[in-house]
């Protein structure tokens, strides 16, 4: 079975990339003319046929879908700065594309990373996500939605605030309210999973990790953990709105909206999901161990 991976490049779509080449996959990984030559080189590296495609070039897809049975699709623009790549051009219109591309071709099943079902806004990113998840859902192929929650990899680094190293963080709101940390590596896990697994077609899938914990109680156990105590600077919920109504740009939009979906919890309730998808999932303990080296 051959499967295409759009956003291979991408840290979520190497993990995945990586999972479906253990489980004996054949993996073909969507990368650009302009994808960093060391990250397509990993991707080779670990089994990966690399392919080159751009959402925002349909012939360039419908090349990449040729004798492809399934597609998983992590492609998202918030980490990119290429010219043309925005979260219209690509999460939106680029993803819709794919979708009907895909149709087209014969794909057998369609696995698409969206966002996490408890943020309602109608910011860019999540506006995008919905029309993708809607085109899916019309297009006819056999589709598995997984709308993870926050990513404890980027939400919990220096490249967010988070700066464990030199024991300084940034919290968005109060800090009391409760979300559902995952680890992309599970959400990779998770995306191999229910390639296999007939309790997934046709399904809409909330993925969070093993415990609903607040920010405050992460920064406790990253202090436990380095032994020492560290700097908090909070924003409040009032100036991140303020920055949703000023926001001049879609990518500003999108993160002063996630921020705030933060601010207010994603709490993701597990149980009944991995009766289904059994596996132990990475906890915010494992995460500081992992990243502090203790």
């Amino acid at each position: 079975m051959m499967v295409l991976v759009v956003g291979a490049t991408g840290f979520l779509g190497t993990e995945i990339c990586r999972e479906l080449v253990n489980r004996d996959y054949s993996v073909n990984g969507m990368v650009r003319s302009s994808s960093d030559p060391k990250r397509v080189r990993g991707l080779k590296d670990i089994g990966v046929t690399t392919v080159e495609g751009d959402l925002k070039d349909a012939p360039s897809v419908r090349a990449a879908l040729e004798d492809v049975d399934d597609v998983v699709s992590t492609a998202t623009a918030t980490r990119s700065r290429s010219d043309g790549d925005g979260i219209e051009s690509v999460d939106t219109d680029g993803q819709s594309a794919l979708i009907q591309a895909a149709a087209d071709a014969g794909v057998k099943r369609f696995v698409l990373i969206s966002v996490t079902g408890n943020i309602r806004s109608e910011d860019p990113l999540t506006s995008g996500k919905r029309h993708a998840e809607q085109a899916l859902i019309d297009s006819g192929m056999t589709y598995t939605i997984l709308r993870p929650c926050f990513f404890m990899e980027a939400w919990l680094s220096s490249s967010l605030g988070f700066d464990y190293a030199n024991g300084r963080v940034q919290i968005f709101g109060s800090g009391d309210q409760k979300i559902s940390w995952i680890s992309l590596s599970d959400v990779a896990r998770f995306a191999a999973e229910v390639l296999e697994n007939p309790s997934a077609e046709n399904a809409v899938i909330e993925l969070g990790g093993p415990d609903a914990l607040s920010p405050n109680e992460v920064v406790e156990i990253f202090e436990r953990k380095s032994g020492r105590s560290f700097e908090i600077v909070r924003v409040p919920e009032e100036a991140l709105q303020v920055q949703s109504d000023m926001a001049e740009d879609s990518m500003s939009r999108t993160f002063a909206a996630l921020s705030l979906g933060y601010a207010k919890g994603d709490v993701i309730p597990m149980e009944s999901t991995l009766e289904t998808y059994p596996m132990d999932l990475v906890s915010v303990e494992d995460y500081a161990a992992s990243v502090l080296r203790v």
